[in-house]
């Protein structure tokens, strides 16, 4: 099946949000420290409410996405696409079984974001510090999140999805995230580099891959089989 029959539009997206289009809320914030916010700490919610006003005028966030064609190879783990061939591991292998085609995304809280977190007033402040990263984290897996919603809109009627994976977890290793990045049209999409050992920067930002088809799904992801430790995803398995 060619790219064509798979979405109405999709060729290459690059979209700027603002936060409250990620509808963050207070419960999403303790639940990214793992805190427990039925201690009922008012303090806490205070100096958690005030940063994320703060933010608000702040931070724009951003997601790109383009679709590829490729081969799976189950037996080996690999996805080839294009001149490059990802060794993806067993668990993402069987997520994407089926898959008819594969879209590529970036999604990132933005310099803006970062640029803020390095401020005196935060950097210097340990509970400011602690809140304001995982607070980073989140505005970056909810631009993930607003990118799949944008992503099932362009899909044509019949075409399901799976989850996201990215390099660095469930056996996909990190440093296969600049061949992920050499395939986007744009050297750095929504403004995101790599450092030699594969860090994105801003630091806050997701890449990855979705499988889409007609007979995918969308399935539970499989944190209890995977050995990572600090997943962003394990937090609530």
């Amino acid at each position: 099946m060619h790219s064509s029959e798979l979405c109405m539009t999709l060729i290459k997206v690059e979209h700027e949000l603002m936060l409250r289009d990620l509808s963050i809320s207070l419960p999403d914030i303790f639940q990214a420290m793992n805190c427990d916010m039925s201690m009922g700490d008012s303090s806490l919610e205070t100096e958690v409410s005030e940063l994320l006003t703060q933010l608000e005028t702040i931070v724009k966030p951003k997601f790109s996405f383009f679709l590829a064609e490729g081969n799976l190879y189950n037996y080996q783990s690999l996805l080839n696409v294009g001149s490059q061939s990802f060794s993806i591991g067993k668990v993402i292998t069987r997520q994407l079984k089926k898959s008819e085609g594969f879209v590529f995304f970036v999604a990132t809280a933005g310099q803006e974001f970062e640029d803020w977190q390095h401020t005196p007033a935060i950097k210097n402040d340990m509970l400011k510090c602690f809140i304001a990263d995982s607070i980073g984290s989140l505005i970056a897996e909810k631009t993930a999140d607003a990118m799949e919603v944008y992503l099932e809109k362009e899909l044509a009627d019949d075409i399901h999805h799976t989850n996201r994976f990215s390099p660095g977890y469930c056996g996909w290793h990190v440093s296969e995230q600049k061949k992920l990045f050499s395939l986007f049209p744009d050297k750095n999409p929504c403004g995101i580099t790599l450092t030699d050992s594969s860090l994105m920067l801003p630091i806050k930002s997701v890449s990855g891959v979705i499988g889409i088809g007609k007979e995918v799904r969308k399935l539970d992801y499989s944190c209890r089989l995977c050995s990572s430790e600090n997943c962003f995803r394990r937090k609530h398995f």
